[in-house]
Formats: structure tokens, sequence, C-alpha cells
């Protein structure tokens, strides 16, 4: 993989600011979870669902399943397993900065 495509798959997402039905399932799925915050792929489809209104279906269902665990796989995304379901979410770092640093574990030149 060049450093170009490299780029290209691993670049952060950006949440839509507005629903589009015509949008790629990938965008949807991304306006779905901004919108949700942290949810299940079930909940997930579920907001896309009621906001398609008509002709959602299992193809929705199951395309969001497979983005959400994609983008987990790659970091883009973080998932917490919250009685045996994985909750998503945007919010990549989950634990505060404590603020310490230890400066005799820094790089030379780096203090």
């Amino acid at each position: 993989m060049t450093d170009k495509e490299f780029r290209e798959e691993y670049k952060p997402l950006q949440v839509p600011a507005h629903f589009d039905k015509t949008a790629s399932i990938a965008d949807q799925t991304l306006y779905a979870l901004g919108q949700l915050g942290s949810a299940t792929a079930d909940e997930v489809a579920g907001e896309l669902m009621n906001l398609h209104s008509d002709e959602a279906g299992k193809d929705l269902i199951g395309g969001v399943h497979l983005i959400l665990t994609e983008w987990h796989t790659k970091g883009l995304i973080a998932a917490t397993d919250e009685n045996g379901d994985l909750h998503y979410s945007l919010q990549k770092i989950t634990e505060a900065n404590d603020g310490h640093v230890n400066p005799d574990l820094l790089a030379p030149g780096l203090d």
C-alpha cells in the first residue's frame, strides 16, 4: 500500500451536517452515529430506518453492521462492550490524560 493509498484509507471521518437519503450508506451511517453519540449497530440502523421512514430494509441493516465493524477494525471509531453488545462512538479517546509526565522516560532532545 502506498502512502497515498494509506492516507485515503485511514483518513479521519467527517460527520455530514445534514441527512441525505441519496448519500452513500457510509455517510448515512456516520450521520446517524453522530446524532446518537454512542449506539449499537442495531440502534444506528434503527435511527436510519426512522430517517428514511419508507424504504429502509435488510440491506441497510447489513450495511450498517459491516461499515461500523470496518471502521472499528481500522481504529477510526471506538467501541465498548456493554453486556455483550458493542456500543460504537466517534469518541476515540476514552480515558482522560492524568497530566503526569515522567521526564526520565522522554527521548533525548524532547525535554
